[in-house]
Parts: structure tokens; sequence; C-alpha cells
């Protein structure tokens, strides 16, 4: 949901560089790159008052506007609905006591011999 919010609120802009009619470059957060001719148009434009390319610039707005509302203003149903989901939401999250393992300082005792290798009896 924040994602939603986060890219519906972004705005950015593309720029496009055009030699004549013909598209050079897109760029949306870099400056569009311009034309070997840009140059020699830039030293022609001087003398015919004329240039043959141009940039231009598209501004895509995000969102700007978001609507903030107060728990008191909201209707009473979705104020039944709101606090029984957070409290159904922590409900889920609640601790449990620890569990006690009786026999958790117990040590076995130490074997000495294995006994059914002294008496010699396997289970098949």
């Amino acid at each position: 949901m924040a994602l939603l919010v986060l890219l519906s609120t972004v705005s950015f802009t593309v720029e496009k560089h055009f030699c004549g009619d013909v598209l050079i470059d897109t760029a949306v957060f870099t400056e569009a790159q311009k034309c070997m001719m840009e140059a020699f148009e830039m030293e022609q434009a001087l003398i015919t008052k004329k240039n043959c390319c141009k940039d231009e610039l598209e501004v895509i707005k995000g969102q700007d506007k978001l609507k903030l509302s107060k728990f008191e203003e909201l209707p009473s149903i979705h104020k039944v609905f709101i606090t029984s989901l957070v409290y159904s939401i922590f409900d889920l999250f609640e601790t449990v006591d620890k569990e006690i393992i009786p026999h958790k300082d117990y040590s076995p005792p130490n074997l000495v011999a294995d006994i059914q290798v002294l008496d010699q009896v396997f289970i098949i």
C-alpha cells in the first residue's frame, strides 16, 4: 500500500531531443543527449535565425493532494471495523508463557560399557 502511494505521488519529466523531425534521444532522469549537428546548427542559427534542433519537456505530475481524515470524522461502521481489525491483529501476536522443561537440569548417567555389545543382543 505504501509503495502504491509512493508511486502515485512521484512526479518526473521526460526530455526529448529532436533534430528536424527525427527523435535523437529520450531521457527520464537525466538530460537528453544532443545530436552532433547541435554545434553546427548553433552557428547556422546565428546567420539564418532558424534552428532545426529542438528539445521537448513532458512533465508527468503525480498526485499532490492526499485526503487525510481523522478517526472522529469516519462513519460509525468504519470505526467499528478498524477497531476490530486492530484488536484482532494485536491478538494474533500474543506472547506465550515460557514452556517449563522438568528434566532441563538432569544429566544422564555415564555409560561404562555398551550392554548390547557385551551381551551380543542386536535388533534385527
